[in-house]
């Protein structure tokens, strides 16, 4: 009889068996910076409000299949003209997937700068599509020659550009960005999932370019819960991502709950305000320590521990949840990384126990 391993070998593909899951560290307990989440909750007031529209709820029921009126609020809270459509996922990463399925004829290739969302190369490979990554400068800036060499010679059919970008958290040029989508003849993604942080958006190039399309999300605005990421553009390409999109995708809570968020808008974006004041804290205090902070457009600094503690960010990782803080290490994930953690943006509060916990263990 053929054992479970030899069947496994036999049936999954050999591309997966050598992946891992998601990493999704155990934050119990823990002041938890490591997922660029919005630490502030509603007030009670806000809480009640949104548990009498849930009491309404028809969970016997599927849900809307297109979910109209949570594209209404989103339209009117990000300012999308009316010209464009909306499409929406399961978060980004349903949407990722499927813009990987649309293009995934044979020898299709998927690109992106790296080191950037791992969840690309990962989608990419699920489909069975190439990925080709293309390192950044050690400034984390976009490689161009390279970026022009590989659209130029294998013309993906799929281009990943997020603005800002996880894990950098910078911005890249506007004008590099442009001659990007002019070089390319397949499909160029504006990931803005952090644009509530960010001093730039490009709902502009919508209108200048037909094969540009603008993936966001309302996890890093304070929904991560509700799951819930949204892409706009011209409807030719949205009319047939629809075609793939599983139904009723959305579910009822999370429509309902939307909506009522989308309404109280203000209120969300008002956080990201005092987040965006924590950042500007946060990269005074960590260089004051002795970390290296690049700049950041999004939710979270990326820092090098590479002055008064080189070698050490694995350390101050581990260090750092025995005092039941958890952040990201991101060293031994990409070369450009060594050496690299990343600190989600949380609560003064937290950010204080932070603060005391790194001054303890430096």
């Amino acid at each position: 009889m053929t054992s479970i391993t030899q069947m496994v070998e036999n049936l999954v593909r050999p591309e997966i068996r050598a992946l891992s899951a998601y990493p999704v560290g155990d934050a119990s307990g823990m002041v938890k910076l490591d997922a660029m989440e919005n630490p502030h909750q509603w007030s009670e007031e806000l809480k009640q409000a949104w548990a009498k529209k849930i009491q309404h709820a028809d969970i016997n029921r599927y849900p809307h299949p297109q979910a109209p009126k949570v594209k209404d609020g989103l339209r009117k809270a990000m300012n999308v003209p009316e010209q464009f459509d909306c499409l929406l996922g399961n978060g980004s990463d349903e949407i990722i997937q499927l813009l990987t399925m649309l293009v995934a004829k044979p020898r299709a290739k998927v690109m992106a700068p790296e080191p950037g969302f791992v969840m690309y190369k990962m989608i990419a490979i699920f489909c069975g599509v190439e990925y080709v990554g293309i390192p950044l400068t050690a400034d984390f800036e976009l490689d161009m020659p390279a970026m022009l060499t590989c659209i130029n010679e294998q013309q993906p059919e799929l281009i990943f550009l997020a603005q800002p970008n996880n894990p950098t958290a910078n911005l890249y040029s506007e004008s590099q960005l442009r001659e990007l989508i002019q070089a390319s003849q397949g499909l160029v993604i504006m990931d803005e999932a952090y644009l509530p942080f960010s001093s730039r958006n490009h709902l502009h190039f919508l209108e200048e370019f037909d094969n540009v399309l603008v993936m966001r999300t309302l996890s890093k605005v304070g929904l991560a819960g509700l799951r819930l990421g949204m892409i706009f553009g011209r409807s030719e390409w949205l009319n047939e991502l629809d075609k793939i999109r599983m139904p009723y995708n959305i579910n009822v809570l999370t429509q309902i709950s939307a909506e009522f968020a989308l309404e109280h808008y203000d209120i969300l974006l008002g956080q990201c305000e005092l987040i965006k004041q924590e950042r500007t804290r946060m990269q005074n205090a960590l260089t004051e320590l002795g970390f290296t902070c690049y700049k950041s457009e999004a939710n979270f600094i990326l820092a090098r521990a590479d002055m008064a503690f080189e070698g050490q960010a694995k350390e101050i990782f581990e260090q750092l949840k025995r005092h039941n803080v958890l952040i990201k290490c991101l060293a031994g994930g990409h070369p450009l990384l060594e050496n690299c953690l990343r600190f989600t943006i949380g609560t003064e509060g937290e950010n204080g126990l932070l603060l005391e916990a790194l001054k303890d263990i430096l």
